[in-house]
């Protein structure tokens, strides 16, 4: 696997609350240069982005970071996110329904969500950290029937990150046309490649561009 391949399925992102108008430029010129899947940004930047990058592929996200807003909220986010550029909608699940049992709940609000993306792109953001195997389990069938296009393993500000035994088992239980995005704390090129060989399609990350610029030619 070369380094442009990584590259080419990578969400260039910059979701700290800190960050400026000038570091986000930054992201989105080196997504351009290097070819990243996408740019994975805060809200409030998409129309700007939108207007000064009009090829680039704009991801932001919904009900982040903790995912407790209700359904309607999230819906105005998606809404005024896709009208203004964005393309790919990353959504936060309410991990409190999880926790109540309540799956139908978080399965039809994905749903909704959906149903507002149309064609455009949605991931959901399980915040795999603080569910139980069960849960995890659950929460690939509601992905699935939902008709979410992606299962995301984190928002990369809970008590963990990614890991290989969170994706093997999505893999395991998501339907068919469910593809995997793995984010929260992906820094080592050996990590990107064990996630994409295991299966994902997408890995969310803000060290890629860093580690693989100077290598997009070799075998990594």
């Amino acid at each position: 696997m070369y380094g442009r391949d990584i590259l080419s399925k990578v969400d260039h992102t910059l979701l700290k609350p800190d960050a400026t108008w000038d570091a986000i430029k930054v992201l989105c010129d080196e997504a351009v240069a290097y070819k990243a899947a996408s740019v994975c940004i805060p809200p409030n930047y998409v129309k700007r982005v939108a207007d000064e990058y009009p090829d680039l592929v704009i991801c932001t996200v919904v009900g982040f970071p903790l995912g407790y807003q209700t359904t309607e909220v999230k819906l105005a986010e998606t809404r005024q996110a896709l009208a203004e550029g964005a393309t790919e909608i990353d959504m936060v699940i309410d991990v409190t329904d999880v926790k109540n049992g309540d799956y139908r709940k978080v399965t039809e609000e994905i749903r909704a969500l959906k149903k507002a993306c149309g064609t455009h792109v949605l991931k959901v953001i399980v915040e795999a950290c603080y569910l139980t195997e069960a849960e995890k389990i659950a929460m690939c069938k509601a992905v699935t029937e939902a008709g979410a296009d992606y299962i995301k393993t984190s928002t990369g500000f809970g008590t963990g990150g990614t890991t290989i035994k969170d994706v093997a088992l999505f893999k395991e239980h998501i339907g068919a046309k469910v593809k995997i995005k793995a984010a929260g704390g992906i820094r080592m090129v050996e990590d990107m490649v064990a996630y994409l060989e295991l299966g994902c399609s997408r890995i969310g990350a803000s060290a890629a561009v860093g580690l693989l610029k100077n290598r997009l030619d070799d075998m990594v």
